[in-house]
């Protein structure tokens, strides 16, 4: 299991990355996937709308359950990861496989970068899920 360091975690288990500026990357964690087991749908009807907080910005399903995605700061998606919708010819699995790199999942502009410091860091999030 990874957590990389250069990502922000919530207790709801999505990660947070920032690219530059204020765009980020935001998908669920390595820990979150092998919770869920098998993902085998994505669903993210929020492009072009902001997202609060807290607020649920999509859904997976995996074969066990369906569970919601929270975002992890107010933020405005700008894409969804093509590369996960399996209508366009895209693998949900692409998580199970890369959460933190292929397998993101919604490109995002914060409202505000300093939002970012309310999160985890990778140690802490370690502590929460009790690895």
């Amino acid at each position: 299991m990874t957590f990389p360091s250069n990502c922000k975690y919530t207790e709801d288990h999505e990660w947070i990355r920032l690219e530059g500026g204020n765009i980020a990357y935001v998908g669920i964690t390595d820990f979150a996937q092998g919770e869920l087991g098998e993902l085998v749908y994505i669903e993210v009807e929020t492009v072009g709308k902001t997202v609060d907080a807290n607020a649920i910005f999509g859904t997976v399903e995996a074969v066990k359950t369906t569970s919601d995605l929270f975002m992890p700061v107010k933020a405005k998606v700008l894409e969804f990861n093509s590369g996960l919708d399996d209508s366009k010819g895209g693998n949900p699995g692409l998580i199970n496989e890369d959460p933190y790199d292929k397998g993101w999942i919604v490109k995002v502009e914060l409202a505000n970068p300093a939002d970012l410091d309310s999160l985890m860091s990778a140690e802490k999030y370690q502590t929460h899920i009790g690895k």
